[in-house]
């Protein structure tokens, strides 16, 4: 039986638009906190980072020792607003530079990612600008793809023509198989935290789940 994802689409997924490959994961519990939203959306927000936790065999908690709270998700109408955030500038280098690049590029998501020693994700800053295109999107899709996209350190290019979710009879969302399988790969005990090695993607496609 054939494997969800052969190695070069799961190559493909951490091999960055100038060509590198770039791979990370958490190093530990993620602790998030989520700022513009209400107390429905918060829930569906975290909810969404615990599924996604669950399929990658991570796990959340409820502080982070060194930072209190890890994954921190920003949700406005304008990139300006990022700007007014106190302390914000103290976390993410250039704050006012980011800014500048994503409102001239009409961007409506962003993700900062800060590593340890060890190469390990240990902070997540995502940052997403309620256009007209997310306003559309139902919040538990919006939180569902946010958090897959926070989990491992993706390529810039990867979902960029397809989304990491399926949508069910039902109606509702999950994370396609192909991905829940991948994430679960990379957060297997046995591999590395983090990777800059092409033949790290023959590991996880040995790992990877097979089609029935």
């Amino acid at each position: 039986m054939k494997s969800l994802l052969d190695v070069s689409e799961i190559e493909a997924l951490f091999t960055r638009s100038g060509g590198e490959y770039a791979f990370a994961r958490w190093g530990r519990a993620i602790s998030p906190v989520v700022f513009g939203v209400n107390d429905e959306t918060l829930k569906v927000v975290k909810g969404a980072i615990e599924a996604v936790c669950l399929v990658s065999n991570h796990h959340m908690a409820e502080t982070d020792p060194e930072l209190g709270s890890n994954a921190m998700f920003f949700f406005f109408s304008d990139w300006v607003e990022l700007l007014e955030v106190p302390k914000l500038d103290e976390l993410v280098p250039d704050l006012a530079g980011l800014v500048a690049r994503v409102t001239a590029a009409d961007a409506n998501q962003y993700r900062v990612f800060r590593f340890d020693e060890e190469g390990a994700i240990k902070a997540c800053f995502t940052f997403i600008r309620m256009d007209t295109h997310l306003s559309d999107v139902p919040a538990e899709t919006l939180a569902l793809s946010q958090a897959v996209q926070m989990m491992v350190l993706w390529s810039d290019t990867a979902f960029l023509g397809a989304s990491p979710l399926a949508v069910m009879e039902g109606g509702g969302v999950i994370v396609k198989p192909e991905i829940s399988g991948l994430l679960a790969a990379c957060y297997d005990a046995v591999m590395p935290i983090a990777a800059n090695d092409p033949s790290h993607a023959l590991r996880l496609a040995a790992r990877m789940p097979k089609k029935q």
